[in-house]
């Protein structure tokens, strides 16, 4: 009987350096296999500042509990530790590790001068910006104790310091509404620094900044020329600092890359290199473009903040599967997995060679698929020095792709090989928190592929695809899709970032919330749209349900009230204004293949009931704030505004006008029946013969999908689901998986029966939003969600069904892992639980579910006589 402190945290940072929280919330996870053990108190030690002071408290408070002293001051660091005490059990944990967490620049006045600069030279007009190089030398004369880089950049930078390569972050510092919010990273470089003669380069490409994104070939969004802003604090052990920071001293130059875009691919000329440019008494190549000096831009300051999640990173490499000989004689390189990222070369060939590497998802016919890309190229090129092996991967771009064609590859110098070419794996560095397996190797596999989607489309921002000419901050598929991301990572962090950008959006555009965000104009002007716009209610609620954080709750409700009391455009009746176009239950299987919206249930129904939903989540919201008012005034508009949808689309014997899976579902989960009629229990058992007369096929879009399975299981009807997840035809979950998907699709047969790519210009292979039926199979599979906000109290239910033998889900709470692993035999349903330390579970067993089991840690066993569990 044992427990321990496995993880302290701060907030919501994986690692807490260069944090914009003065006074950050401490969080900690436990292990043991302990018995209903429960803190009863806990004992904060911070050491800062050569000083250490403990902290007792009694309380079972562990996750985002207050900072206990002095909030800290701009740039300065302090280590903590825990100790937690079991009370009555006589099981105290002893002190946990120690973990560092140190501040950023809290204020503008600590950027010391700093000067956001440019190459001194004419922006490039209407074609793609070359990325640049900025430098500078500096002496240092001092015993160094502390070095730290703050920095930012117009565009997507990499820092170096004495030629080594700052820190892992790529395509730093990510995507941001650059109007409101640029994002500055820190980063520890006391041991890249000598001594004596230093220098700082960086490296700066246009991203997403002043690249083509969007639409209409629209560039410059934000700006249009690349710029860097740094600050270099070196320390010395007397406590004297130096600082060195981006001003009109630097200089500037261009090297290898010519272009480096997020959806054309980087173009690499070897000849235009300028080895060791970060490096003291650098000495120009005689062909190398001058060095010439800088500009200053506009300053940063005012909209410069700390990250709130991690930084994208490189996070896994992915071997060649196979050298592919295409009909037309083409090279093409399988990976065997749909990812996100690039190539790592280690290539040696003649001076000149120039190698072309084409990305894609899928072939046709044997040949790369290009037509799905649209106007995105995906194409790197690699022009050789001649001068060895060279190791070359892309710096300022990412290709979503399977496969790769290679033109002009050096075989007689370099064959083709698992050891030359690399795939690199690149996403926003969160936690893995859910794993989730049964007897089922195709459910397996499809959670597999919803992972993959996630892993590829949560890039800074959650984008719906990463391969075309798009990639953009869809809100509607985030909307349906956040409980399923925060079942399989920690993405509070994450979502706490982009959400801000969606409030500050949304009262930048008359209180809209923008179909993407970051809002790109050339997409479309701001409109009210429903589901895409609730997602600032709904991703702030699935937020605030996996993490319990009610600061970012509190953060959001600006934009919640917006969006509801003036955003929305209203009719008579209280619900929305017919007139105003919808996405609706966007690529329902049967909506014709060039209309996407012309779905069986009419888009005015969806927002109608989608505008109850989040209605009446306002209420909720308000009330756990501890805003009565707003909290009543919701409420008793939710009352309303469901009398109002009755009127509008429930006939007086309870038939909905639409009597479509989405329909109904819609009108059960958002709980739109009169009360007390049975109408809801009618509706449910029609939604059954719905589906068993539709072959179990899948009858929804975006607007349903999500909530179908959720709909069913709670009127008692999770086997239908089972059968609906289980068929493997065309329109189906796996479908894409028998027709060897690794990810998941954006329309249901983006790959069609005879294995040709649809022919319809909106085709993607990696949109997570059908992958939202994950949160069902973690729910109702697994059994496993929060039975209150931040999963202090576990719900467990698992239901059995589908032929399944067993299932093994967990999830990394923030108390710990919790999970559950059950099989069925002809003894019965057998279930072993674990819970973490400091939390509980409310178990409900299959056939018994008016009958609620209270158990507190440790590992417990239950059994359902009955051969299927029931």
């Amino acid at each position: 009987m044992a427990v321990s402190i496995s993880q302290v945290s701060f907030e919501h940072h994986r690692v807490a350096l260069g944090i914009g929280e003065a006074s950050p919330r401490i969080s900690w996870r436990f292990e043991g296999d302990a018995g209903n053990w429960t803190q009863s108190g806990y004992s904060i030690e911070v050491s800062r500042q050569g000083k250490s002071d403990v902290f007792n408290f009694t309380s079972s408070d562990s996750v985002l509990v207050d900072w206990p002293t002095v909030a800290l001051s701009s740039a300065e660091s302090a280590t903590v530790r825990i100790k937690s005490y079991g009370g009555d059990s006589g099981i105290d944990t002893d002190w946990s590790e120690p973990v560092s967490v140190e501040t950023g620049l809290l204020s503008d006045e600590d950027w010391f001068g700093a000067q956001m600069i440019a190459a001194d030279k004419p922006t490039e007009q209407g074609s793609p910006h070359q990325p640049i190089l900025l430098r500078k030398d500096f002496s240092l004369d001092g015993n160094i104790t502390s070095a730290r880089l703050y920095i930012s950049a117009y565009g997507v930078y990499e820092a170096f310091i004495n030629g080594q390569r700052v820190g892992d972050a790529v395509l730093a510092p990510g995507w941001q509404s650059y109007q409101h919010r640029l994002v500055y990273d820190t980063y520890d470089v006391t041991n890249l620094l000598e001594d004596s003669s230093n220098t700082i380069g960086i490296h700066v490409g246009e991203g997403w900044y002043s690249g083509r994104i969007g639409f209409e070939a629209a560039r410059n969004i934000w700006g249009d020329t690349l710029g860097a802003f740094a600050l270099l604090v070196v320390t010395d052990a007397d406590g004297s600092s130096e600082t060195i920071a981006t001003d009109l001293t630097w200089s500037s130059s261009t090297g290898a890359i010519t272009t480096s875009e997020i959806y054309d691919g980087e173009y690499y000329d070897s000849a235009n290199d300028q080895p060791g440019w970060a490096t003291p008494n650098f000495t120009p190549p005689a062909n190398a473009s001058n060095w010439i000096g800088v500009k200053a831009l506009a300053s940063p300051l005012g909209k410069l903040v700390a990250p709130d999640g991690p930084p994208i990173r490189r996070l896994e490499e992915i071997e060649l599967q196979e050298v592919i000989t295409t009909p037309s004689g083409a090279t093409v390189l399988d990976f065997g997995q749909n990812l996100v990222g690039w190539l790592r070369l280690n290539v040696s060939g003649p001076a000149g060679t120039k190698i072309k590497m084409v990305h894609v998802e899928v072939l046709e016919h044997g040949e790369i698929a290009t037509a799905p890309l649209r106007t995105a190229k995906q194409t790197d090129y690699l022009v050789l020095s001649g001068n060895g092996t060279q190791t070359w991967e892309p710096t300022f771009t990412y290709h979503g792709f399977r496969y790769v064609q290679v033109d002009n590859w050096p075989t007689d110098q370099t064959p083709l090989s698992k050891d030359t070419v690399k795939a690199i794996v690149i996403h926003s560095d969160m936690q893995r928190t859910g794993e989730f397996e049964t007897s089922n190797s195709l459910l397996n596999k499809l959670v597999q592929n919803i992972l993959w989607s996630l892993k590829g489309n949560f890039m800074s921002v959650p984008t719906d695809c990463p391969q075309r000419d798009e990639r953009l901050g869809w809100t509607g598929d985030a909307h349906a899709f956040s409980p399923t991301a925060n079942f399989l990572y920690g993405a509070a962090g994450f979502w706490r970032g982009w959400l801000k950008d969606v409030v500050s959006e949304t009262l930048e555009n008359n209180n809209i919330v923008p179909v993407v965000v970051p809002n790109v104009p050339a997409v479309s002007p701001a409109f009210p749209t429903a589901v895409w716009g609730d997602v600032v209610v709904a991703n702030a609620w699935n937020m605030f349900q996996s993490s319990g954080d009610l600061n970012a709750l509190r953060e959001q409700f600006i934009g919640i009230q917006a969006w509801i009391d003036h955003g929305i455009p209203r009719g008579a009746n209280g619900l929305w204004d017919h007139r105003y176009f919808q996405y609706g239950d966007w690529l329902d299987p049967k909506a014709p293949n060039n209309n996407p919206g012309g779905a069986t249930t009419s888009s005015a129904l969806v927002a109608d009931a989608y505008l109850v939903y989040v209605t009446d989540l306002a209420s909720k919201i308000a009330s756990i704030l501890g805003l009565e008012t707003e909290a009543t005034r919701y409420a008793g508009q939710t009352a309303t505004l469901k009398k109002a949808y009755q009127a509008a689309w429930i006939s007086s014997n309870g038939t909905v006008a639409y009597e479509t899976q989405t329909g109904i579902a819609l009108s059960l989960y958002f709980d739109l029946f009169p009360p007390g009629t049975g109408q809801d229990v009618a509706a449910a058992a029609r939604l059954q013969q719905l589906i068993a007369n539709n072959d179990y096929l899948v009858g929804t879009g975006f607007a349903g999908t999500h909530l179908l399975g959720l709909a069913l299981t709670q009127y008692g009807l999770t086997a239908e689901f089972y059968k609906m997840l289980l068929q493997t035809t065309v329109p189906s979950w796996l479908y894409q998986v028998v027709e060897g998907g690794t990810t998941t699709w954006e329309r249901w047969d983006s790959l069609l029966p005879d294995g040709t790519v649809n022919p319809n210009m909106m085709t993607s292979f990696n949109h997570y939003a059908f992958g939202s039926v994950a949160n069902w199979m973690f729910r109702t599979i697994g059994g496993l969600a929060p039975a209150e906000p931040g999963w202090k109290t576990v719900h467990v239910e698992p239901v059995p069904g589908g032929g399944l033998a067993y299932a093994k889900t967990s999830y990394l709470s923030p108390y710990g892992t919790v999970s559950t692993d059950w099989t069925v035999d002809g003894d019965g349903f057998h279930l072993t639980l674990a819970v973490p330390p400091n939390s509980k579970a409310e178990v409900v067993l299959p056939g018994d579910t008016q009958n609620v089991i209270v158990v507190g840690s440790g590992t417990h066993s239950f059994r359902v006589s009955g051969s299927d569990g029931s």
